[in-house]
């Protein structure tokens, strides 16, 4: 391969070998007007989709690719690099996001070996489109939903009003109300406060997308906060752990197994003075709801994926989509 300021090579084969030094190298020669070969293995690599591989705990070899979807949307996915099976979703990339993002979602996933845990990808991945607002797909003539009042343990009751917060136009937020004795109060919350007291994600989500397709051509009621407050429910990493105390106390009741023993499971040991070993109990604790965090008054609804992933694994011995909360 010429260079691109090489002289005739008549002329250049009379002259001296020169010494090429590492200044030279940088100074002295101009770049190759041709792609090198790292460059063609990067476009080839581009080209077939393939983000990375690793070997995985059976040591079978593990690709991690980015397809097409729905709408210019692109899949990244964990696959078989043999069979090309056993896809798992890694990331769901809408089409206006830069491509660039699923080399990054790839390097994170393969950064946390414990945290490499998705859900098997289906049909319905294929054909919709990533983050596409809920209340699009409700129809328009969709007549507006019977909202009753939800109530959770302590009496306090819930619901969805239009109602002036302040703002130039009346806002569609949800609402609680308690009472305590002769005093009540009436005040905006979260949608994720809702589902948090009521430990559940229905029927909020789904009079939630309701309300939203039926106001969202509405230009005299504000729906801005609670679309947002919905696809921050919608896409947070952070559920609901219900499910998984369920499973958790059931095990303890049918097979006997001890909280201790499923907290060392998890790699969560403790040591007495003595030296012996037992399962971090408060930390599986707190995690299920059962006891409060420290600092705090009320056990928390909530777990992080990757602790629930790792407790329905490895405490339990079961996949985290059994305990997860539809």
């Amino acid at each position: 391969m010429t260079l691109a300021s090489s002289p005739p090579i008549a002329r250049q084969a009379a002259r001296p070998k020169a010494r090429v030094t590492s200044r030279s190298r940088t100074e002295g020669v101009r770049p190759k007007t041709g792609p090198s070969a790292r460059a063609k293995r990067g476009a080839s690599k581009n080209e077939s989709g393939l983000l990375g591989g690793y070997i995985d705990s059976k040591g079978s070899l593990r690709r991690v690719v980015a397809l097409p979807g729905a709408c210019g949307s692109v899949l990244v996915v964990d696959r078989d690099a043999v069979t090309l099976g056993d896809r798992r979703l890694v990331a769901h990339l809408a089409a206006d996001e830069p491509r660039e993002n699923a080399a990054v979602a790839c390097e994170q996933y393969l950064q946390n070996p414990a945290g490499r845990w998705c859900r098997c990808v289906t049909p319905e991945d294929l054909a919709l489109e990533p983050f596409a607002d809920a209340e699009a797909l409700e129809p328009r003539s969709q007549a507006a939903p019977s909202v009753k009042e939800l109530t959770d343990r302590q009496g306090r009751t819930y619901c969805l009003e239009i109602n002036s917060t302040g703002m130039s136009i009346p806002e569609l937020r949800w609402w609680r109300k308690s009472s305590s004795g002769e005093q009540e109060s009436f005040a905006s919350i979260s949608m994720r406060e809702v589902i948090a007291s009521l430990e559940s994600y229905e029927p909020v989500r789904t009079l939630t997308h309701r309300a939203l397709a039926l106001h969202r051509d509405n230009g005299e009621v504000s729906i801005a906060v609670l679309r947002a407050e919905c696809a921050r429910m919608d896409a947070s990493k952070i559920v609901l752990n219900r499910g998984l105390r369920r499973a958790v106390l059931a095990v303890a009741t049918t097979q006997g197994l001890t909280m201790s023993e499923i907290a060392m499971r998890c790699g969560r040991v403790k040591h007495d003075s003595r030296g012996n070993e037992s399962g971090e109990t408060s930390w599986l604790a707190r995690r299920l709801g059962i006891a409060p965090e420290g600092g705090k008054s009320a056990p928390t609804p909530w777990i992080h994926s990757d602790v629930l992933a790792l407790i329905a694994r490895c405490g339990l011995g079961i996949s985290p989509r059994e305990v997860e909360l539809g």
